[in-house]
């Protein structure tokens, strides 16, 4: 393989990003298909928000140049937004060639009882709110070349077991090529 492949995962809070990215790296795992997973929500969390400096990118790069030493070639990436920032994230990356956008969806009762396990009280009406918000911006936003996946009714498993298929890395071997 010339470059490298990546995996974005987008979607509203609640949607399965992060849960979805931990199943996709156990089916990848379990076929010994060599990948990385970034969780790019951690590259420029901080407060006040670094934003403006584009930080995320530049810890993306610094990351992704570690993981491509050692030989790596394929990337899982999950942030909310990263479907639609792919191309300052490919560049980022600086070798991306094959790149497989998905934008996870699920519906308010299913985000709001996600998201009921980890956010309480006033925090929790916040979070959906936050998550109604993006969830409209995201499915206005993203382009016809984004992947739309409905996660309510799916496992994890599936929803992985979806995006190997769509990314090509069903019958990949371990090692780059």
């Amino acid at each position: 393989m010339s470059g490298s492949s990546v995996i974005f995962i987008g979607g509203r809070s609640g949607a399965g990003k992060s849960t979805v990215a931990f199943a996709l790296h156990d089916l990848l795992s379990q076929r010994d298909v060599q990948h990385a997973v970034i969780e790019g929500d951690c590259l420029d969390l901080a407060h006040p928000a670094p934003w403006e400096y584009h930080l995320a990118e530049r810890n993306l790069a610094a990351m992704w140049e570690n993981y491509r030493d050692l030989g790596y070639r394929r990337l899982i990436y999950t942030n909310t937004v990263s479907i639609l920032q792919v191309p300052a994230l490919t560049e980022a990356m600086g070798d991306a060639r094959e790149v497989t956008s998905v934008l996870l969806r699920a519906g308010h009762s299913t985000v709001a009882e996600r998201l009921g396990r980890r956010e309480h009280g006033d925090s929790l009406e916040r979070h959906v709110q936050r998550s109604t918000t993006m969830a409209a911006r995201l499915d206005r936003s993203a382009g016809d070349d984004v992947h739309r996946l409905d996660t309510d009714a799916m496992t994890p498993l599936a929803v992985a077991e979806h995006i190997v298929d769509l990314s090509g890395w069903a019958g990949t071997s371990r090692r780059a090529d």
